[in-house]
């Protein structure tokens, strides 16, 4: 086993390089460089570009006698595979010593998700909350989307505002990846958009002279320019105690969740799930075939004739 460098110095290259070669966002990076850096600090005074199989078993094995849940050891196993097949390539080491390791396997879990009338329940409340008439038009259309599109709660946030220009019917989002697909949008989404965008031009046009105008559809004075997931998430919070609903129950993943579930329930071919919510394998969205087989099973118990 030939090493060439530490794993310290190879970090800042590695992350350049999923950035580069695979679009990856600074969440993707910075837990990449969390679970990574997890490992170096385990291997404590020994070299972590030196590590071999053993030691990263060692180290799965100690994560599971922490009780991390299996999707933890499992992504962080992940995290140490591609780091090392990196290493590999570019030819730091000779071997790779991940390669052989088989991960914890991942228990298929139903996505929790919400029914009608609780998607309803959130929509109405968010009509009314916020301090102000452009507050409530945005966390209206907020919402609206977000129900009617089933985007992940990034795509939604950092959406370009010339994305939604002239009331489309369909819209370009730019998903994992760096992978683009097009999304409608429904009459009621459509309808917040309009009142929402009329409030946030307004709103532009007030700024002092001089300030360059936001590209996004969501502005704030965040780092990024745009309304933050944090900020989202605890917003939706709130609407929720409005709604009458259970804060811990909801989540904007929920309502993605209940986008696809949804559209199931309503006759929609999984394919076209898969493309709707950016899945690049069909196996992603296959977890929502619980919808299918509830289904299925009502159409025996209904349509059979000895039923």
């Amino acid at each position: 086993m030939s090493v060439t460098g530490t794993a310290e110095r190879w970090l800042p290259a590695f992350l350049d390089a999923l950035r580069a070669e695979r679009d990856a966002s600074d969440n993707t990076l910075a837990a990449y460089a969390r679970d990574i850096g997890l490992f170096i600090e385990h291997m404590g005074h020994r070299p972590a570009a030196e590590a071999t199989r053993a030691d990263i078993e060692a180290w799965i094995a100690a994560l599971e006698a922490e009780g991390l849940a299996t999707t933890t050891r499992a992504r962080r196993l992940s995290a140490i595979r591609q780091f090392f097949r990196f290493a590999q390539a570019e030819g730091w080491r000779e071997d790779d010593p991940a390669a052989l390791i088989r991960g914890p396997t991942k228990p298929r879990t139903l996505p929790g998700t919400l029914t009608l009338g609780e998607v309803d329940r959130l929509l109405a409340a968010a009509r009314t909350h916020g301090r102000t008439e452009a507050e409530r038009l945005r966390n209206t259309a907020l919402l609206e989307m977000l129900y009617a599109t089933g985007l992940r709660v990034t795509e939604l946030v950092s959406l370009p505002v010339a994305a939604v220009r002239g009331r489309p019917r369909m819209i370009l989002v730019k998903g994992k990846g760096g992978r683009d697909r097009m999304v409608p949008l429904s009459e009621d989404a459509q309808d917040a958009l309009t009142a929402w965008l009329e409030a946030r031009d307004a709103a532009e046009d007030a700024r002092p002279r001089g300030t360059p105008p936001s590209r996004f559809l969501f502005p704030s004075r965040s780092k990024a320019g745009h309304l933050t997931r944090v900020s989202f998430f605890l917003m939706l919070k709130q609407i929720a105690v409005e709604a009458g609903l259970s804060p811990g129950k909801i989540s904007p993943h929920k309502l993605r969740h209940a986008f696809a579930t949804h559209l199931l329930q309503g006759g929609a071919d999984l394919r076209a799930i898969q493309m709707l919510l950016g899945h690049a394998d069909i196996s992603t969205t296959e977890i929502y075939t619980h919808v299918l087989d509830e289904r299925l099973k009502e159409l025996v118990l209904e349509k059979h004739p000895l039923a």
